[in-house]
């Protein structure tokens, strides 16, 4: 299998992404530009990723003007046909944004700008992530400023009765709570999936937990999930 992580003018997570899949995880990797518009290299045992950054600048809102671009189209059809597809951070703001998963991504509840490792659990195991995962609790960085999780009423429940939240942020024991929610995130969720379990979002930097060089290496189980690995 390989992965296809796509370049947004603003993305910064690109080249992280790309090491931790390639170099760490030994995985075959494409990059791909925004303005491309094929996709036919990769089949439904393929991942697309969306990295973090400022996909043109968060002008407007974070995602929305990335959501228009060309490749988009053609992740929105490979997601739609069954394709595997990960946001990460301003990729999870992107997916929200193109109707590719639901609710959206707002400022954090303390307006300031969120930068340290958080510790997340999987929900359950109905999805690949919480299959490789399990009932674990995860070390992961966080970097972002508009990354509180916010669905009404009625789509918080449907979430919560399909099983489509990945991760819940919590303390170092696992216990959810507010003070371990870095954000404000509605019912601390860090990460959600659609329906069909092949789209994927979370605020949570997995590549950016590895490497055995920074000492963590609990990213590994996530992004391990979309592979031959799993």
């Amino acid at each position: 299998m390989k992965f296809g992580i796509i370049v947004f003018p603003g993305s910064n997570c690109d080249r992280d992404m790309m090491h931790a899949l390639q170099d760490d995880l030994q995985q075959e990797v494409v990059m791909l530009w925004h303005k491309d518009n094929v996709l036919s290299m990769f089949t439904k045992d393929d991942c697309i990723v969306l990295p973090g950054g400022f996909s043109y600048g968060d002008y407007l809102r974070c995602g929305a003007l990335a959501r228009f671009s060309p490749m988009m189209e053609q992740v929105i059809n490979f997601a739609n046909n069954g394709g595997k597809v990960l946001g990460v951070c301003n990729g999870f703001q992107i997916l929200c944004e193109s109707g590719l998963l639901p609710g959206v991504l707002l400022q954090n509840d303390h307006q300031k700008f969120v930068c340290k490792n958080v510790f997340i659990k999987s929900e359950n195991k109905e999805n690949i992530i919480g299959k490789k995962v399990g009932g674990g609790i995860l070390k992961i960085p966080v970097a972002h400023g508009e990354g509180r999780y916010f669905a009404n009423a009625k789509t918080m429940e449907e979430l919560k009765r399909n099983n489509q939240i990945v991760f819940r942020y919590c303390d170092e024991n696992g216990e959810i709570n507010f003070e371990a929610n870095p954000n404000g995130a509605v019912s601390n969720v860090a990460g959600i999936c659609n329906e069909g379990r092949n789209v994927f979002g979370m605020m949570p930097h997995p590549e950016r937990a590895t490497s055995n060089a920074l000492n963590n290496i609990d990213g590994r189980l996530i992004l391990e999930a979309f592979t031959h690995l799993n």
